[in-house]
């Protein structure tokens, strides 16, 4: 990548195993009803945050293998938050849920077997449109080969632009930002740097990759994607990921930073 510089619930005894297409399609609010009656619940009452990996009740999140792909894993608020449209993400000091999602993708390289490169692991938040469950969250996988592919071919810099070639059908606007770990909040960045996509929030699609060179140090490219049809297809910005596969992991001794 050449990066220039500068209806009712379910109830909990049908929910322990891990999300599937036909549940979710069925009742959007099954993710909340997992988070909240059963990996917050069980973390509180008895240490264990199943079927959830992982509950963080310090930082208000959770991580949950999602049964679509070997990979896939969900980071999920504690709290109620509906989706990418939810004021509360725009908030001063309101949680940055992606940081939390790149530091989560250990998961995601567990089920790989062993560490994936920055530039092939990706985080993805539906637009309202493109979404089944009303609870915000954030899936983690591996890049789609093709899209890794585009993305190393193009030209990204630090301030949005258009990406001139379209990803899964679809146009994208990309920035790039340095650091190893997201201290920037693609929400926010999205928000104020686009086009009155603040007051419509609901209609994005919040892509990040991880790069290797942004400014001489690893980074993240933030891509956006108005999903209501005038850019491509109405679809998710998990359209980019590979819930099937992943590629091979780095060896053992690779010192390529993550």
């Amino acid at each position: 990548m050449r990066l220039l510089r500068g209806g009712a619930l379910l109830t909990v005894t049908l929910l322990t195993w891990p999300l599937g297409p036909a549940v979710a399609q069925g009742d959007p609010n099954t993710l909340w009803t997992i988070v909240h009656d059963q990996c917050v619940a069980g973390e509180q009452r008895h240490h264990d945050p199943a079927p959830c990996a992982k509950v963080d009740l310090d930082h208000g999140y959770v991580v949950f293998k999602d049964a679509v792909g070997a990979h896939q894993y969900l980071l999920m608020p504690t709290e109620r938050i509906a989706g990418i449209e939810s004021p509360e993400l725009l908030e001063p000091g309101a949680r940055n849920y992606f940081a939390d999602a790149w530091a989560a993708r250990s998961f995601v390289e567990q089920r790989a077997g062993g560490t994936i490169g920055r530039d092939w692991m990706s985080l993805a938040i539906n637009a309202a449109v493109a979404r089944s469950q009303n609870q915000l969250h954030i899936h983690l996988d591996c890049l789609r080969a093709d899209i890794h592919d585009a993305l190393a071919s193009a030209t990204i810099g630090p301030a949005w632009a258009p990406l001139p070639i379209p990803l899964a059908g679809a146009s994208y606007w990309t920035v790039a930002v340095p650091g190893t770990d997201l201290s920037a909040n693609p929400v926010t960045m999205v928000a104020d740097g686009l086009p009155g996509a603040r007051s419509d929030m609901g209609l994005y699609n919040v892509v990040v990759v991880g790069a290797g060179d942004v400014a001489g140090q690893p980074g993240f490219v933030i891509l956006a994607n108005r999903a209501d049809g005038s850019n491509g297809p109405v679809a998710g910005g998990e359209l980019l990921q590979d819930h099937d596969s992943c590629p091979p992991p780095l060896p053992p001794t690779s010192t390529t930073a993550k």
